[in-house]
């Protein structure tokens, strides 16, 4: 299937989730959890990165460091902006490469101190397999680290957009490597073999992928018979429980969100140690990003224009358990 799909010898025309919304009417908005006391964090980010617009390393970096942790940056590709204009400049990077910074790294002793690694579009499996081993050094140097993969594969009503070899790597290599895992809804559905249209398949689907590995799964756009028109909904999963934020549906499609808010909802994990608590916290700031572009009219997200939303949002949603 996936070798159907992706028949360009270029990458993809993305290499990151993009969020689609309908405006509709606000939904319950709350005060949230409150603050954590900011742990000064360093998290090794593993993505591929744009000169310009905001996908994979330009989305998720900034947001990190906006909430006051040390990125260490690798990326797997340098374009100029991001493929979803139809043209664009520069390379795709090997696993070579990415050993290779990392062995730089290691050598100024640093990998005790990395307290978590993030990846997300991968152009290959060989950038897979290096992406891997950057894991097992990191966690050779410090095993309280940990692992958050955005299983980039594919999207509803696109299906699959990554190369042959990928979506098996993600399913068999990738996830059950992850503390944290974070698909959208077709993603979690490709990762399971379940086909997901309520709940209860959703739940089943998330379990399933939770008992391969990940002890944490982010499931980051969710619609099944129970979700109304006008919403969307977002669940996370731990030992504790299931959880799901639901948000009013925004009219807008951007590149790179999901890598924002995989990004986010790592960093607030690794704080709170709560699936619940980083859903709240993330979901609020990528509603509040989305709706500042939506305004906008942007074409790209407003990564920087609308950073107070990373560290102070305008909405706040409730999680729920489910």
């Amino acid at each position: 299937m996936a070798a159907a799909k992706a028949k360009r010898s270029a990458p993809p025309d993305r290499f990151h989730h993009a969020f689609r919304f309908a405006v509709g009417t606000p939904l319950r908005l709350d005060h949230g959890l409150p603050a954590a006391k900011p742990i000064i964090m360093n998290i090794l980010s593993i993505q591929s990165h744009v000169a310009y617009g905001h996908v994979g390393n330009a989305s998720a970096v900034f947001p990190m460091q906006r909430l006051g942790v040390d990125v260490w940056p690798i990326h797997t590709v340098q374009f100029s902006n991001h493929t979803g204009y139809g043209a664009w400049k520069g390379r795709v990077f090997d696993g070579g490469m990415i050993d290779e910074v990392m062995e730089g790294i290691a050598e100024r002793g640093l990998l005790p101190s990395c307290d978590g690694v993030l990846s997300g579009y991968m152009g290959s499996a060989d950038i897979g397999h290096a992406i891997l081993h950057a894991v097992e050094r990191v966690r050779a140097a410090n095993p309280k680290a940990i692992y958050c993969c955005d299983p980039v594969i594919g999207d509803v009503g696109r299906g699959i957009f990554v190369r042959p070899g990928i979506p098996e790597f993600m399913r068999e290599q990738a996830a059950p490597a992850a503390d944290i895992v974070t698909p959208n809804q077709f993603e979690l559905e490709l990762l399971t073999d379940i086909a997901i249209s309520t709940l209860a398949d959703a739940h089943r689907a998330v379990e399933a992928l939770r008992g391969v590995g990940p002890r944490v799964v982010l499931v980051t756009s969710l619609v099944t018979e129970e979700t109304p028109a006008d919403a969307i909904d977002m669940m996370a999963s731990d030992a504790s429980g299931s959880f799901r934020v639901r948000t009013p549906r925004l009219d807008v499609s951007v590149n790179g969100a999901g890598d924002a808010i995989a990004a986010l909802f790592l960093v607030h994990y690794m704080r709170e140690n709560s699936a619940a608590a980083a859903l709240a916290k993330a979901s609020a700031s990528i509603y509040g990003l989305l709706k500042r572009t939506r305004e906008a009219g942007s074409r790209e997200i407003l990564t920087v224009a609308a950073q107070d939303e990373f560290v102070t949002p305008t909405h706040h949603f409730v999680p729920e358990p489910v």
